[in-house]
């Protein structure tokens, strides 16, 4: 691709700028690498642990090796890794429902969680559908207070609902939400919060385009549960379908009865030669994330150069992977979007449009030039069309790749200011 002069310019400048974040960045990922050899090492992973298994799946070495590592690598008791676990919302379901019965209230302290969770949880779509609500389940929600957790709500909230207060339930990153991603220690210190006041309630993370952000994950400082999808960070790119479930001992194996059945868990499930994939995605995570917080710090750099508000800002530590972009008119959401379309490996020729998508209550445009359909730690954008038409980037396998769709998108907003 051919770019301006102007774009090149003040891609040079951000680099030259963000040396220190690349840097830490860098370390996070060498420190992450290291956890994740120590663990294969200590499992003896070998190429027998790829083999295919079919049917029941009984005794694949290499499926139960992997969620012990999955469990070393998150700080958590016990974990599972599946392929047919089909995306992150399906993951975050089964963790619902594997926790909440009739009579239980779920707690979202964040706000509003991710979009496609509204109709699981009951707050939108038609009754008798099978959501938590249409089981019995409460939920009650509480907003941020100035971008923090509201602890004195929360405590108020937990006193209130005693016994009936089973999850606590907390979205790590912003999701279409205009807000700050909370940190690893904001999560722990809420964990240990909850569980003094109210021992026997689950914090429940929503973990997605969080993994390997930071050196621990939120099970590492007492999260029961932390949740994700294979095709965002922790998946390295490599895995192509699954989700996993880390945490807690017994959260984790009530959350694998809704995966499969009640006692059986995660002692089937055949593996039908996908194991390798998994192993590779999880060796490979802290690079590919590294490259795509590196490309997410320089769209701050760019986008706010043009004069657009981002959060966060280019300066700013991060705790996901995903940046904002305010374009403010839809047609900056648009342009956005069909310039990162243009600058990625795969479909570069398609002209992304905004449409209604299954789970969503806007319509929503959506950049993918990706190699697995929906992967969000390969190159994407995406976004709601309603104000302030914030685009949500997050991704790049490499940086130079992620550089690429940045320029293509920078001159595409060029376009609509008419410079």
């Amino acid at each position: 691709m051919q770019f301006s002069e102007r774009v090149i310019n003040l891609a040079k400048e951000a680099e030259e700028k963000l040396k220190e974040h690349f840097l830490r960045i860098d370390n996070i990922a060498f420190e992450n690498t290291n956890k994740i050899m120590d663990s294969f090492r200590e499992h003896r992973v070998s190429e027998a642990m790829f083999n295919p298994t079919s049917g029941y799946g009984y005794d694949d070495r290499g499926r139960d090796t992997l969620d012990e590592i999955w469990a070393d690598v998150m700080g958590a008791e016990k974990a599972f890794v599946r392929h047919n676990i089909v995306n992150g919302t399906h993951a975050l379901t089964i963790g619902m429902f594997g926790l909440l019965r009739p009579g239980d209230v779920m707690i979202s302290v964040a706000g509003k969680p991710y979009d496609t969770l509204e109709e699981v949880i009951g707050i939108e779509g038609q009754a008798g559908n099978g959501s938590l609500r249409d089981f019995g389940i409460g939920y009650e929600q509480i907003e941020l207070k100035e971008g923090k957790l509201d602890f004195d709500e929360i405590e108020r909230t937990l006193l209130r609902l005693g016994s009936k207060a089973k999850v606590v339930w907390v979205q790590r990153s912003k999701g279409y939400l205009n807000r700050r991603t909370l940190t690893v220690a904001e999560i722990g210190e809420l964990s240990e919060f909850v569980h003094k006041i109210s021992p026997e309630t689950y914090v429940v993370v929503d973990n997605c385009y969080g993994e390997f952000v930071e050196t621990l994950e939120p099970t590492a400082l007492g999260a029961d549960l932390v949740i994700g999808s294979l095709i965002k960070n922790p998946g390295g790119g490599m895995a192509e379908v699954g989700g996993y479930i880390a945490g807690k001992a017994r959260a984790v194996e009530l959350a694998s009865y809704r995966l499969t059945s009640v006692g059986t868990g995660t002692e089937v499930g055949a593996t039908l030669g996908l194991n390798k994939s998994f192993y590779k995605g999880l060796f490979y995570a802290p690079h590919t994330v590294a490259q795509a917080l590196k490309t997410s710090h320089l769209a701050a750099y760019v986008f706010e150069a043009l004069g657009y508000n981002v959060e966060p800002s280019w300066r700013e530590v991060r705790s996901d992977i995903i940046q904002q972009i305010i374009t403010g008119t839809p047609e900056g959401l648009i342009a956005f979007c069909q310039g990162i379309q243009a600058g990625s490996p795969i479909d570069s020729f398609v002209s992304p449009e905004p449409w209604e998508m299954p789970g969503y209550t806007d319509k929503v445009i959506m950049a993918a030039g990706a190699f697995t359909q929906g992967s969000s730690i390969e190159i994407s954008a995406d976004g709601p069309l309603r104000p302030p038409y914030t685009a949500y980037f997050q991704g790049g396998l490499t940086y130079e790749s992620g550089k690429i769709g940045i320029l293509s998108a920078a001159e595409a907003m060029l376009k609509v200011k008419g410079i």
